[in-house]
């Protein structure tokens, strides 16, 4: 907290908010990159807004994504390889709940875990997509284009995007594991651009055929996406990474050529369409070849392959499909034409969030005997969810509008989405075109773009010598809490970071006396950076929680008059009274940027401070006798409740068991205890507010040798 904020430096918050954190893949569990590079910093921020907004203003709202290729491919496996004979519904919902589970287990409070082809937001996921789809041909977006899709003949079949793999064509991506028209990295091209593509049923090479599916016309918005792109690049909220990821998709249609190819391309160039050539500088050993839109850049591809020339494509914004060619998806309405086709998995995971509010709002509605309103005809359609459809259960209060519109059309409300980095394009790109292609008025987001979170210094792959646990495994050796508390710690905000837990580390670091290599795991000398952030936990904020309720308690032949059980009546110290309110004013400025890090970092630095004045403070008063040390030792009685108080709202999305533990133990109620509307106000303001008078509160007794925090019991 180098710098000293005001009140009038306070941030501007919404009335309501959207709070997502994207739609994980329904053909596996949760490793710890989707729990801990994007669920836990999603859920410290909607755990902050509930209680800097009021818990009925915000809905955090993820879910399975059950469709798409990598689905049906894994299930195909399943079935041929190990005799799987469940249907591809099943097998999507057994992988929903075990990543439901995952998410309980690290406290994730969505206040919806659903899933696209699962009830209760299926029929209204289908309902959402219908309307979308049809929206946008009536504002004349998306159009019937007849595309080259795999066919294997061997296999007799089209194939779907997973089931071919090549490399990416796309100019500096090195990307070998690159499907039929993306690449794992992200990036969009067209299928006949893959390079040596490969059926993964037969291991042929796969004809191109002509298909009809619906796209969006994407290249449309380019100078709307510029303003935008621009426009963000200023915003104190979003990170530079996303702003100079969508610029590079912004540039003109552009082809890069080797100078090998150059004789051969110089051969044919009279019957490109129209373009300029842009010379090599220096040494380098391709040359630019830009045209003037998607449209004359495809145009070349073919006269290009016949005249031998090799080719990569430059980003550029291309029409972006809406629908496909395969069983497994959202069903979509016949529209120009297009009839018998399901929408991609990509476009219906981007607008999956408003089917996910509206699903919570009919949830509401229904709980509430709403009749009328669109909430209330979402509630008709909802179905009965499995017991591990929601991750939480229907809340006790309402939202406060079961107008889905009311939260993603509104000026005073904002959607916030933690995404992977990867994923920029589909979320800032795609979706932002979309959203102001519809003429709806939706609130474009405000989009929290995490780098990769990496295991042992690479990037995480679960084919590596040393593959990345899964996410429950680590709690095996570590609390949720410290799990917590340690990926909000690593910056992935920055750069990417490498997670290196000590339980997985097999370095060999030594020899034993008997000359037996000793692994990094079982050696006591190595440090578990894991841990790095459990000692203010098990250590510090335990310390300062426990001498404050032990500080009150009632001892036997202890007459002392702060030994009541109550919290004492006073006015913190000037000194406390100034570091309360920096913590909390750095703490809201680096929650308004998503530094989750440098809020962290603002409680480790005020509790270890407020625990060493509790220290210092106790030790001096045990040193006075008579009323003298009574007046004393209340005095530090008053700080440390008003530091503790503080400090365990602003740690509370850090990690919320140990936090809502303490507020137990005040015996207040949590709503009114978490509410930043009570967090600048003294301990006395903050008590009457309750209805009590200050010095008559009486907190809950804590059993002898109580820890708020814990280790894991393998950690003793």
């Amino acid at each position: 907290m180098a710098s000293k904020y005001s009140m009038n430096d306070r941030p501007s918050w919404p009335r309501r908010a959207i709070v997502t954190a994207g739609e994980p893949y329904g053909n596996k569990g949760l490793h710890f990159g989707h729990v801990g590079g994007v669920f836990v910093p999603a859920d410290f921020f909607a755990r902050f807004l509930r209680d800097r907004l009021g818990r009925e203003n915000v809905i955090f709202t993820s879910g399975t994504d059950c469709y798409g290729s990598p689905i049906m491919e894994s299930y195909r496996k399943l079935k041929e390889n190990e005799g799987y004979d469940k249907s591809i519904s099943e097998y999507v919902e057994s992988n929903h709940s075990r990543q439901a589970a995952t998410l309980n287990n690290y406290n994730i409070s969505c206040d919806i875990y659903g899933g696209s082809g699962l009830e209760p937001a299926a029929q209204i996921h289908n309902e959402v997509t219908a309307e979308i789809i049809e929206r946008l041909h009536e504002q004349g977006t998306i159009s019937k284009r007849s595309t080259l899709q795999f066919y294997d003949a061997k296999a007799g079949t089209f194939l779907n995007g997973r089931q071919v793999i090549g490399s990416c064509p796309i100019q500096g991506c090195k990307s070998e594991k690159a499907y039929a028209d993306e690449c794992d990295l992200g990036h969009q091209f067209e299928p006949e651009e893959l390079i040596a593509p490969k059926s993964q049923l037969t291991g042929e090479v796969p004809e191109l055929r002509p298909v009809d599916n619906l796209y969006f016309d994407l290249p449309a918005y380019l100078d709307f996406m510029k303003t935008y792109t621009a426009k963000l690049a200023q915003n104190p909220q979003v990170r530079s990474v996303v702003s100079k990821t969508m610029e590079e998709w912004l540039l003109p249609a552009q082809l890069y050529i080797q100078n090998k190819f150059r004789e051969a391309f110089d051969a044919v160039e009279d019957q490109l369409p129209e373009h300029t050539v842009l010379e090599p500088e220096g040494n380098k050993s391709s040359f630019t070849v830009t045209f003037p839109s998607w449209k004359e850049r495809d145009d070349a591809h073919a006269v290009l392959a016949n005249g031998g020339v090799r080719f990569r494509s430059g980003k550029a914004l291309v029409p972006f499909r809406i629908t496909g060619n395969i069983d497994w998806g959202v069903p979509v309405p016949e529209v120009d034409g297009v009839s018998d086709v399901t929408c991609w998995c990509w476009p219906e995971s981007l607008w999956a969030p408003i089917s996910y509010t509206r699903t919570v709002l009919a949830r509401d509605a229904k709980a509430a005997g709403v009749t009328e309103g669109v909430a209330a005809q979402d509630a008709a359609l909802m179905g009965e969810p499995s017991a591990d459809s929601t991750q939480v259960p229907a809340p006790t209060y309402q939202h406060s509008s079961l107008d889905w519109r009311d939260w993603w059309c509104s000026d005073d409300a904002q959607i916030y989405q933690f995404i992977g980095q990867d994923n920029i394009y589909f979320y800032c790109i795609a979706q932002t075109a979309m959203w102001k292609a519809l003429g709806w008025n939706l609130t474009q987001s405000t989009v929290s773009a995490c780098y990769h979170l990496l295991y042992m210094g690479k990037k995480a792959s679960s084919s590596s010598q040393t593959p990345p646990p899964p996410a429950d495994d680590l709690l095996n050796h570590y609390t949720c809490e410290q799990m917590r508390a340690h990926w909000l710690s690593l910056g992935l905000s920055e750069k990417p970071v490498s997670f290196s837990p000590k339980a997985y580390d097999t370095r060999v670091t030594g020899k034993d006396k008997d000359g037996n290599e000793v692994r990094a795991c079982d050696d006591k000398r190595v440090i578990d950076p894991a841990l790095k952030e459990s000692a203010l936990l098990t250590g510090v904020f335990n310390r300062l929680a426990r001498s404050c309720f032990y500080g009150v308690a009632v001892k036997e032949g202890d007459k002392s008059p702060y030994r009541n059980g109550c919290i004492p009546a006073g006015a913190a110290s000037a000194t406390v009274v100034e570091a309360a309110e920096q913590a909390a004013l750095a703490f809201e400025q680096a929650m308004y940027k998503f530094e989750t890090h440098h809020a962290l970092a603002v409680c480790d630095d005020y509790l270890r401070a407020a625990n060493k004045r509790w220290s210092d403070a106790s030790k001096a008063a045990n040193k006075l006798e008579g009323e003298q040390a009574n007046t004393a030792m209340t005095q530090a009685l008053v700080d440390a409740f008003t530091e503790l108080r503080v400090a365990t709202v602003l740690m509370h999305g850090i990690v919320p068991a140990g936090c809502e533990l303490i507020c137990e133990y005040f015996d207040i109620d949590p709503v009114a205890f978490f509410s930043w509307d009570n967090i600048f106000a003294s301990t006395d303001e903050f008590v009457e507010g309750l209805g009590e008078k200050p010095g008559e509160h009486r907190v809950k007794p804590l059993p002898p040798r109580f820890d708020f925090f814990s280790k894991h019991e393998s950690q003793y």
